[in-house]
């Protein structure tokens, strides 16, 4: 990536690999992107946050158009939905991270405030955090499910799938996605035993065949 693009996706890259160092990024799985001024770079499909690399970033449009790069991840339409409900939000983290991924496997009391606020810290960097029905990943239910969150929203969890976490710069949604991870962690090991939710038989049978492929299909990937 070079141009005026050279400064963010560098700083996007070294976001995911730090990710990933932590632990919060296992496989190919996670994508972020970052608002930049003629549209959204975006962690190519297929890629891990581990070897991500400034010039194998995607610039997409404003419609999600590929502009330059290699194809984005399968949730670039999670990204700009989320993009385009908050305004104010410059960059947006999703991740398979362990408690955080366990958490949105169970059923809250409250799915618009799903965690229990047993630190100060996770009120005051995270607030209310909801937990969205499951859709499968990739799709454009998923990324409709966004469409209805408040507009001071700083994380939320997708049902059987990970967390989500944004900020007005990288700095704050990595900060936050770390939270979340650390806060989930806690939940899982402070609360009672939660209600744990599978995904159902049909669900099972959709994802099956939406993913059932030949050794030369490369169309779905986790990323």
């Amino acid at each position: 990536m070079t141009g005026p693009h050279t400064g963010p996706a560098a700083a996007l890259a070294a976001a995911g690999r730090h990710l990933a160092a932590l632990g919060l990024s296992p496989g190919t799985s996670g994508n972020l992107s970052l608002r930049v001024p003629d549209g959204l770079l975006a962690t190519p499909t297929g890629g891990s946050l581990a070897a991500l690399e400034a010039n194998r970033l995607s610039l997409l449009d404003r419609a999600g158009r590929v502009r330059t790069g290699p194809p984005p991840t399968k949730e670039a339409p999670l990204h700009l939905a989320v993009h385009d409900r908050l305004p104010g939000v410059a960059a947006v983290i999703h991740l398979h991270s362990t408690y955080a991924v366990a958490l949105a496997c169970t059923e809250p009391d409250d799915p618009d405030d799903a965690l229990i606020p047993f630190t100060p810290y996770a009120v005051m960097r995270l607030g209310r955090v909801p937990l969205l029905a499951y859709a499968h990943p990739g799709t454009p239910e998923l990324a409709d499910g966004v469409r209805h969150l408040a507009e001071d929203t700083t994380a939320f969890l997708l049902a059987q799938h990970g967390p989500v976490a944004v900020g007005r710069d990288l700095d704050e949604a990595v900060g936050r996605a770390v939270e979340l991870e650390e806060a989930c962690r806690l939940q899982l090991a402070l609360a009672p035993a939660p209600r744990v939710r599978a995904l159902t038989p049909a669900q099972r049978a959709d994802l099956t065949a939406r993913t059932r492929r030949t050794p030369a299909d490369t169309t779905e990937d986790p990323a």
